[in-house]
Order: C-alpha cells, then structure tokens, then sequence
C-alpha cells in the first residue's frame, strides 16, 4: 500500500501550504460558479428575451447538478490514470468557458447544455482537490486542512450572492458569467506552474524521477513504490473487495443525506422561514448567515477531527444539525433564530465535508480519488433530490415538514455514518512515522 509523503519540515510544511492554497481558490471559483445561478436568476427573470418561467427556471437548475453528478463520478477512475493535476486544469478550464458561453448564450436551451457542461467540470474539481489536500497535508492536521479546503465553498456562495446584488443592478445578468471565465487568466496558471502531482500517483505510474525531484526540492519522502494498476476498473474495483463493500455504500447513503440537506436546506430556507412568518429581508438574510456559520463549521470540524476522528465528529455535527434544522421550524425572536441558523449552519456543511475527510482516511492512495469521487457523485442524487422535496413540501403549503423532514435526513446520515466508521479502519498514514533515508 502506498502512503502519502511526510512532511515534518519547514520546506514541506511550505509544499502543503501551497497545495491547500491552490485548491482553495480553484474551488472558490467553483463555489462561485455554482452559486451565482441562483443569485442572478432574479435578473433572468427579468430579462423578456429569454421568456423564463419558474417552472422553466427549476429544470435549469438541475442541468448542472447533473453535470456535476456525472462529473463526480467520472473523475475519480480518470483522475486515478492520468493523474491529479491534469484533471483539475481540465475541470477549471471547462467551467470557465462554459460560464462564458452562459454569457452569450442566445436561448435558455443553449444556456441549460452550457450550465450542464460546466456542471461536468463543477462536479469533478472538488473531490479531486480534496483528495490532492489529503495527500499532501501532515496526518496531524489533515482534517483541519481538508475542512480549510471546504471554506472555500461557502466563502464562494457568499461571493456568488454579493457579485450578484452589485452587478444585476449595474451590468445586467450576463456579466455575472463573465466573472465566471476569470479563473482561466488566473487559476489555470497558478496550477500549471505551482500544483504539484501527487506523489503516490508519480510512483505509481514509474515516473519515479520526478517524484524524487519533489521530494528533494521540498524535503518529503517518496512514498513505496506500488505497481501501477493495469485495468482501468481496479480502482472502483478496490471499492468492494475484502469487505469494502460495506463502508463504501454506507458511505455513499450517508453522502446522499448530507448533500440532501446541504442543497435542500440552503435552497428553500428563505421560503420556509417566510412561511414561518418572517418578512423578506430576514428571509434572506438567514441565508447569508447559515453559509456564514458553515465557514466557522468547516474549520471547528476539521480541528476536532484531527484529535478525535472524521467519523465520529461527522457524527456529532450531523447529529447537532439535525436539533438546529429541527428548531428552525419553531417561531423564535428574531435574534434567537439568527443565532440557531448560524449553528445549523455551523454544523450541517462541515458535517458533510468530514464523510468526504473520513473517506480519504479509509482508502489506499490508488483507489481514493475513486472513493471520494464517487461518494461525491453518488451523494449528488441528494443534491436532486433534496431542493425537489423541498419544493413539494413548499407546493403542498406543507412548509413547515420542511424543517422535520430536513431533520430526520440529518438522524439518518448520523446512523449510517457511523456504521460507515464500524466497518472500516483508516489508513496508515507515513506521516505519523519516520521514514528510512534510502526513499528519501
């Protein structure tokens, strides 16, 4: 089994710094990209010459959560032959210039397969990103990082939302989409000459004099060499032998639950919490701060995980999220329920982000972009599913469901998360151990 390299010094601890601040901005930028449909719809709406219903506008909606499911699950098997870095230039590359043909996009259909390729870039950047975090970051503060990594996500929303109210008002909608093709001039750059190859990948695939060239440059370890795997289904494969089985599909419905909630929650908040009697502005502003909370969340869970463990921590939050959603749906003054959905929000994205961390614990450095990749991509049937019950519940004049139904995803994924952790073990981690100076 291959292990990731240590990194204990001043040089390698500078090499994971880089990593995780590369992968931060790239999914910046997605989260960005993702969001700002949301933030600009209002604008589409507007706009005549695209005659935009609401009907028409939830089915636009679920073009590039498709492509991000299909996205996800591809990644993993590509990202495993032809490597880390090759894969997230391809995915920052086709997100931007699907936002820009977003931009000029002269119908709604042109714009749905524009937002459904992006969706394909969307959906493949993340679990990659993390998995290259999981790699390079010290097995002492991996979680931390990973959850650091996630902020990314939510600080993008924001972003999204704030680009959206300055430009609608300025420059119209289809400015908003040429923000979009900015990680292009950007990123793309920064990756191609900083990011680095994994490590495990370079010596996986003989490639061994670049990794040791790395590993000399940045004083880390190369990790054991490994054969490269000769199928391309090995590393799916490896998902289900030796009783993997078992975690891998607890892992993937435990996904589906918290992506559920991530999407659900943050689609149908506003609207749930007017129905509960609050005016617009609040409604709104509710949103602000749930992802505001996910951002303190995100780096609280990674912290505790580093001492106590990814499974029981996502656990615990998922646990947590399910009293604060719960509490949502109780009439409350109005600073008491700003200050539940800040904890709601505090708890519910990160205990997602840690069923991604717990992932890369518990799968070999040759099947562990397949692993997070496909619970991501599995987990994006949630990502569906979730704002459609919502928008049933909404339908129904059942709002306030909303909020029990939200809640019990929430005591599902704590069940099935822990099952998750009961059948799996992590991985050995060359971090947590000197290595012999002769691999040096």
């Amino acid at each position: 089994m291959s292990s990731t390299p240590a990194i204990g010094t001043t040089r390698g601890n500078r090499l994971a710094a880089t990593v995780v601040a590369i992968c931060w901005l790239v999914v910046l930028f997605d989260g960005v990209d993702l969001f700002i449909y949301g933030a600009v719809l209002p604008g589409m709406f507007d706009d005549k010459s695209l005659g935009l219903t609401p009907a028409m506008a939830g089915g636009l909606g679920s073009y590039a959560t498709f492509g991000m499911l299909i996205g996800a699950l591809a990644s993993g098997p590509l990202t495993d032959r032809v490597g880390r870095k090759k894969v997230i230039i391809a995915d920052t590359v086709i997100f931007s210039l699907a936002s820009a043909a977003c931009a000029v996009a002269p119908s709604i259909g042109a714009f749905g397969w524009a937002r459904f390729v992006g969706g394909l870039g969307l959906g493949g950047l993340l679990p990659i990103a993390l998995t290259l975090v999981a790699e390079y970051a010290p097995t002492s503060r991996r979680n931390l990082l990973i959850g650091s990594l996630m902020t990314a996500h939510q600080v993008g929303g924001i972003v999204a939302g704030s680009l959206g109210l300055y430009l609608l008002n300025n420059h119209g909608w289809r400015s908003a989409y040429w923000v979009g093709v900015v990680p292009l001039f950007i990123a793309v750059p920064l990756i191609a000459k900083f990011l680095p190859e994994s490590l495990s990948f370079l010596v996986a695939r003989g490639r061994t004099d670049e990794a040791r060239a790395l590993a000399t440059r940045y004083d880390v370890h190369v990790p054991a060499a490994e054969p490269a795997r000769s199928n391309k289904w090995d590393s799916i494969a490896d998902l289900f032998r030796e009783g993997r089985w078992k975690p891998t599909i607890l892992f993937w419905i435990t996904s589906f639950g918290g992506l559920l909630l991530v999407y659900g929650v943050n689609t149908w908040l506003p609207t749930m919490m007017r129905a509960q009697g609050y005016n617009l502005g609040s409604s709104l502003a509710f949103l602000i701060v749930i992802n505001l909370g996910g951002v303190f969340g995100m780096l609280a869970a990674g912290k505790v995980a580093d001492r106590f463990g990814a499974v029981p921590v996502a656990a615990t939050w998922f646990s947590l999220t399910a009293v604060g959603v719960y509490l949502l749906g109780v009439r409350t003054p109005l600073a008491l329920t700003f200050a539940v959905v800040f904890l709601a929000g505090f708890f519910l994205f990160s205990a997602q982000t840690m069923v991604y961390a717990a992932v890369t614990a518990r799968y070999s450095t040759e099947s562990r972009a397949t692993a997070v990749g496909s619970a991501a991509g599995l987990g994006r049937f949630g990502a569906v599913f979730g704002p459609w019950l919502g928008g049933q519940l909404v339908a129904a004049g059942n709002q306030g469901w909303g909020f029990t139904a939200f809640a019990l995803t929430a005591v599902l994924a704590t069940v099935f998360v822990l099952l998750a952790g009961f059948f799996s073990t992590e991985q050995k981690n060359s971090a947590t151990m000197p290595e012999p100076a002769a691999v040096h």
